[in-house]
């Protein structure tokens, strides 16, 4: 049985192949169309996943949907029917967009990609739960999902036993957890759908007692966690803002204009909307818990990237194993969805625990080599990249000598991630004990915000020295307390951190490259942030690589066992170039 799930339309398209029960090849399509959250037909993904396995659009038995559209529009059409006369300028926009496309998802499969086979519509949350459920190689589980809005649902919790998985409790839009989030991203002057990781890294600045009785009128909490939004303060279910006027006068000001200061208001607001949100999801799982009597958890979502939440739920002893879909936004629902159909609909085995998301594309040497010699020359003409190829065997300590210090390298190596995280594989890694780093790092090589943090990436089995977590951290989505002072480079204001544990079996190579940087220098920590600088999707290619390493203040780029020294290529270094480079990305 050989299964192609896909999600598009909304934002973060991807494609999952699976055969006879097995995920092979996963990725997001902005990852090749170089357009952050790509939401179009995932064309590029998919040939991906045929190119890896060898096979063509005629040997895929169904190809499953991670949405079912006519339930998405229903409650588009009864929303603004509700909200009239409102939203008449959202109604024609969105009109216009939903009967030209959005309705018309099996047809678009169909054309695209000349197939005359089963087309399979999974229900939105199913498809969240199922990604997580069924990647979590627990036996049982209690499944929480928490998003936006799937079709009517914001969030779902459920029971998987064995291969069964049911979702019974639910919430409704427009009473969205994930939407109130967005809705005060949006209001402190971030991308909605995009930057609410912005809002979480800028809480522990804030106080959130100052602004936390605005959030009582905002939200109606109840003790089971289940929520009332109070809506004349919402304008996202008739206009195209998530916020409107009484809002603003609820907070004493206008939202924030995008890239303008940040200053301690902003601060305070973040802080007791990321209080707010912990409050709600540990009520949410308390209860789920109560009525599943379960000892794990199954998280999924785009709410279940809020990795400081996550931490809580760990903190509070709740359930004895957690695992959450590390893809856990629209993209894992394209994985969510073949395994729904694959082992709920077409009965199939359940494969082993989903312990990494390495599923993309890789590189051989030749490729790599092929593209130095020769790949770049419509931008550095005739000049040659000076490059030195490294003994593989040798790559790992040579890479751990450069780390440590002040340079910081740029990590490409084996398949690429799926998923919003980088995590060993198309990486920027820096030494965390440079407190320097984390300034160089965000404004010198990521152009972002300074008060971002960074992941801690960390060998497994040096884990509990270094952070207050007694359970691994594969994904990246999960805090916790740090215990020694010698990493300030990865230490966030609050004395946390968000923590990448790697061992060897997830990944060689990277697990080889921190283990030769702990013998030389003591200490089994190093920065791992995505590859990439502000506004652009994670680094694909080796030309995206070779990009991203000449446009900003890089210091070496590390092609799977090729290194390249900025110094010994400054001549290839243009600042105009680079203006025009950082210039095509929107900041967020």
């Amino acid at each position: 049985m050989k299964i192609l799930g896909l999600s598009f339309f909304y934002h973060d398209a991807a494609a999952c192949l699976m055969i006879d029960g097995k995920i092979i090849a996963a990725a997001q399509e902005e990852r090749f169309t170089r357009v952050k959250h790509d939401e179009s037909f995932p064309k590029n993904a998919i040939d991906f996943c045929f190119k890896f396995s060898n096979l063509t659009i005629n040997d895929i038995n169904c190809i499953v949907f991670y949405d079912k559209p006519l339930l998405k529009f229903e409650r588009l059409l009864r929303t603004y029917i509700k909200t009239w006369p409102y939203g008449l300028f959202s109604f024609v926009k969105a009109m216009q967009i939903w009967l030209k496309d959005k309705l018309w998802v099996e047809q678009k499969i169909r054309k695209n990609l000349n197939y005359k086979g089963e087309v399979f519509f999974c229900q939105h949350h199913m498809a969240h739960a199922a990604s997580s459920y069924f990647a979590s190689g627990f036996s049982d589980a209690v499944v929480v999902n928490m998003d936006g809005v799937g079709e009517w649902d914001t969030t779902t919790f459920g029971y998987g036993q064995k291969n069964d998985l049911v979702l019974t409790h639910t919430i409704h839009f427009p009473d969205s957890l994930g939407l109130l989030y967005s809705a005060l991203t949006y209001y402190l002057g971030f991308k909605v759908n995009s930057a609410e990781y912005k809002v979480m890294g800028l809480a522990p600045y804030g106080n959130p007692d100052i602004y936390c009785k605005h959030f009582k009128k905002l939200i109606d909490i109840r003790d089971d966690g289940s929520f009332k939004l109070n809506m004349k303060y919402f304008a996202y279910e008739y206009g195209l803002t998530m916020t409107n006027k009484r809002f603003n006068k609820l907070f004493n000001g206008l939202p924030r204009k995008p890239e303008s200061a940040l200053i301690r208001r902003h601060q305070d607001i973040a802080a007791a909307l990321q209080k707010t949100t912990e409050e709600i999801i540990l009520k949410i799982v308390k209860h789920a818990k109560e009525k599943y009597n379960s000892e794990n958890l199954c998280l999924a979502g785009g709410v279940a990237l809020n990795c400081v939440a996550n931490g809580k739920i760990l903190k509070e002893n709740i359930f004895k194993n957690i695992y959450i879909q590390p893809a856990s936004g629209d993209a894992g629902g394209a994985l969510g969805a073949a395994l729904y159909y694959s082992i709920c609909v077409q009965k199939e085995a359940r494969s082993e625990k989903l312990d990494n998301v390495f599923l993309g594309t890789e590189y051989s040497e030749k490729q790599i080599e092929e593209f130095l010699n020769n790949g770049v020359k419509e931008i550095i003409g005739n000049q040659k990249i000076i490059y030195h190829k490294i003994d593989k065997n040798q790559i790992a300590q040579k890479t751990a000598q450069l780390i440590s210090g002040s340079n910081i390298i740029g990590w490409f190596s084996g398949r690429m991630e799926f998923g919003p995280r980088a995590l060993g594989a198309r990486s920027i890694i820096a030494d965390a004990r440079n407190k320097e780093n984390w300034q160089k790092v965000n404004l010198k090589i990521k152009f972002r915000e300074s008060f971002r943090p960074f992941a801690p990436a960390i060998l497994e089995e040096k884990c509990f020295e270094y952070f207050d977590l007694n359970t691994s951290s594969p994904f990246m989505l999960l805090t916790a307390q740090v215990k020694k002072d010698n990493i300030p480079a990865v230490t966030h204001v609050d004395n946390s951190a968000r923590i990448q544990t790697i061992n060897r079996n997830q990944n060689e190579i990277f697990y080889d490259l921190v283990q030769e940087f702990y013998k030389l220098t003591g200490c089994p920590v190093v920065i791992n942030t995505s590859f990439n600088v502000r506004g652009e999707p994670i680094v694909e290619s080796p030309r995206d690589a070779f990009l991203c390493f000449i446009n900003t203040y890089m210091d070496y780029l590390v092609l799977n066992n090729f290194i390249i020294s900025k110094k010994e290529n400054m001549n290839l270094v243009d600042e105009t170039r680079l203006k025009k480079y950082l210039g095509q990305f929107k900041l967020d």
